[in-house]
Formats: C-alpha cells, sequence, structure tokens
C-alpha cells in the first residue's frame, strides 16, 4: 500500500481525553476531520503491521503520544478492529510551526517467527 500523508497536528492525550475517558471537544473536532480527510483505500487481510510518521513542531512531544487516537480514528474509517494490528513502526520528525503532519501505511503483517 502507498504512504498517505495527511497535514493535520497529531492530537496528544492530554488533548484527547477528559478526565475519565470523556472526549474533549478538541478530540471530536479531530475526529470529524481525519474522518473526512482519510481517503478511501482497500486495506490487505489482516493481521496487520502500521507505520506512522508525526510531524511535530514540538521537540518536547512524546513520538507516540498521538498513536490510540489516530488509530482509533483510523479503525473507524477503515471498519478494523485495532486488535488485528500486530506490528507497528512509530517515527518522530521535528517540523516547523504549522508544517505538522502525519503518515501512514498499514500493510499486511507477514509474521516469519
Amino acid at each position: 500500500m502507498q504512504e498517505i500523508t495527511l497535514d493535520i497536528k497529531p492530537l496528544s492525550v492530554n488533548d484527547a481525553w477528559q478526565g475519565r475517558r470523556y472526549k474533549t471537544d478538541k478530540y471530536e473536532a479531530y475526529q470529524r476531520a481525519l474522518l473526512y480527510m482519510l481517503p478511501r483505500i482497500k486495506l490487505p487481510e489482516p493481521p496487520y503491521k502500521v507505520y506512522y510518521e508525526y510531524g511535530f513542531s514540538n521537540k518536547a512531544a512524546d513520538y507516540d503520544n498521538p498513536t490510540k487516537q489516530f488509530q482509533d480514528c483510523l479503525s473507524k474509517k477503515y471498519g478494523f478492529d485495532d486488535k488485528e494490528i500486530y506490528a507497528a513502526e512509530i517515527r518522530k520528525v521535528i517540523v516547523k510551526r504549522g508544517k505538522e503532519y502525519i503518515k501512514f501505511r498499514i500493510e499486511h503483517y507477514q509474521d516469519t517467527q
């Protein structure tokens, strides 16, 4: 599958949830934006290996902080359960403020063990 780049700032866990598992208004808006932006694609057969690259403007951002929110949006858009993800590669890239992005790829996971 081809890599897909989305021009949207990755949402941190702190900005996604209020208290005990209540989505913030920021998360609701982020989810709506992503569901609109994500292109229609045909997924390979599960299980999956995912590649996520986050373009952060803040060097202090944790590389994996936006993963759960983004992954939940992917599973909602493409109709899969994230328990089908068996492997992941996550990369952090520092960019100028206003140039934040998310890049992802979903592949079939071939267990070689």
